[in-house]
């Protein structure tokens, strides 16, 4: 039986974190389920809240995705793909040299064992490639010819162009100007990999108004185009489509640390935006008595206007075809701001603000100084350059590490390699 991780406020004041829902996983009971129902209802998130033009071509996508999801052949063509192209199982690593840097920096000398799910190691370089390749294999048996998304710091995008190559489609993806000065590698590998990137200059030049410039253009041409959304947000069946294919790395996560353990871990971490790689985790230990954390981005901090902890200081609102937690600013999403650009977003997945509302997952969040000391601790101590979105989970990791004895066990999640990250950094620390 593990033994529990203390919840944050039992923190020592110097590892203090600021969070919510810091509460023991309850458990699950028959007239309670942390899943969605056949309408893509979490409890009283998620649904699908669109205009009229759009309910028929959402209602084919999930019509088509049903049927998918119940195909033997199309799961075992999309799991081959895993293996043979994407190359999972992606491995469980043990940060020897992270974890003893935390156990020297406490004052006790305790701090529990830190174990990375290497994400990064995917093709393409993050965990986005996983539903990437899903969303694609769905459109082409729906006999579409054109991929169209969004993407926050590019990740998505690359996955997505990496898919539409591979199986023969075509691809547009719509990306904030900010995002696009700030990941240019991103873009460069997007337009070599053919796809087409569109410039977005409207409101605050970032991921909400990718999402809002892409659903545009495919209300206009449904019928050809298939809208791929690169997280675990939007209206029904996206939020649940996306995370079934993400749940192969809770489910390796889980296999791999029985076989080298023989035990579950601890507690499992992941950072926060939309929320896929996180919800790609948590999904295989919901029912574990495992304590498991959301990362969010607090920028410059939870007393400023300028961060995107959604389900720390969020509302209930309707975003993007569902309702979640929406940081808002009167009646209109707030303008949001995160150093990785993957995280900058207003809302968040319907199934983390159930999880958050039942008191299973614990929603806390790291600042932008805390999340570059993280990555420059990672590459230092590790050799292993993580994405900036992934050092905000880096961050916690590491605090929570501190707090728990050293027969404990933590899995973070290492969605993503830093490689588009470096030149932005390099600006930001003047080197």
């Amino acid at each position: 039986m593990n033994t529990h991780s203390p919840a944050l406020e039992n923190l020592p004041a110097d590892n203090q974190l600021s969070s919510t829902n810091q509460t023991t996983p309850p458990t699950q009971t028959s007239d309670f389920t942390y899943d969605a129902d056949a309408t893509g209802n979490f409890g009283t998130y998620g649904g699908s809240y669109l205009p009229d033009f759009l309910v028929a071509p959402i209602a084919e996508v999930a019509a088509a995705y049903e049927e998918a999801r119940n195909d033997p052949a199309f799961l075992s063509q999309y799991r081959e793909l895993l293996q043979t192209y994407v190359g999972r199982p992606t491995l469980l690593y043990q940060a020897e040299n992270l974890t003893e840097y935390v156990r020297s920096q406490t004052k006790t000398g305790h701090g529990a064992r830190i174990f990375l799910k290497r994400e990064d190691l995917n093709h393409s370089g993050a965990h986005k490639i996983n539903h990437c390749l899903g969303e694609a294999l769905l459109a082409k048996r729906m006999g579409k010819r054109k991929l169209i998304a969004e993407t926050g710091a590019g990740q998505h995008g690359v996955a997505l162009a990496t898919a539409a190559a591979l199986l023969g489609l075509e691809c547009e993806i719509h990306m904030g100007r900010i995002d696009v000065e700030k990941q240019h590698a991103n873009v460069m590998r997007m337009k070599l990999l053919g796809a087409q990137v569109v410039i977005v200059d409207a409101g605050g030049k970032s991921l909400k108004e990718a999402v809002d410039s892409a659903f545009a253009k495919y209300a206009e041409n449904y019928h050809e185009m298939f809208f791929a959304i690169g997280s675990v947000v939007g209206p029904h069946p996206y939020p649940t489509m996306v995370r079934d294919f993400q749940k192969i790395i809770g489910e390796e996560a889980r296999q791999q640390h029985l076989k080298m353990e023989n035990r579950l871990p601890d507690a499992i971490v992941a950072c926060v935006g939309g929320g896929s790689n996180a919800m790609g985790l948590f999904n295989a230990f919901l029912a574990d008595p495992v304590d498991i954390y959301g990362v969010e981005p607090a920028g410059k901090g939870l007393e400023t206007k300028e961060h995107a902890a959604t389900l720390t200081l969020g509302t209930d609102g309707v975003l993007h075809g569902m309702r979640t937690l929406v940081l808002q600013d009167g009646d209109e999403p707030a303008a949001v701001h995160s150093i990785a650009s993957g995280l900058d977003y207003p809302g968040v997945g319907p199934q983390h603000a159930h999880l958050a509302a039942a008191g299973r997952v614990n929603y806390a969040s790291v600042t932008d100084a805390e999340t570059l000391t993280a990555f420059q601790d990672l590459c230092r101590l590790e050799g292993i350059i993580p994405a900036l979105e992934s050092a905000h989970a880096i961050a916690f990791g590491m605090k929570l590490a501190a707090s728990l004895e050293k027969t404990q066990t933590i899995i973070v999640n290492l969605s993503g390699r830093g490689d588009k990250d470096v030149e932005y950094v390099g600006q930001v620390l003047g080197i």
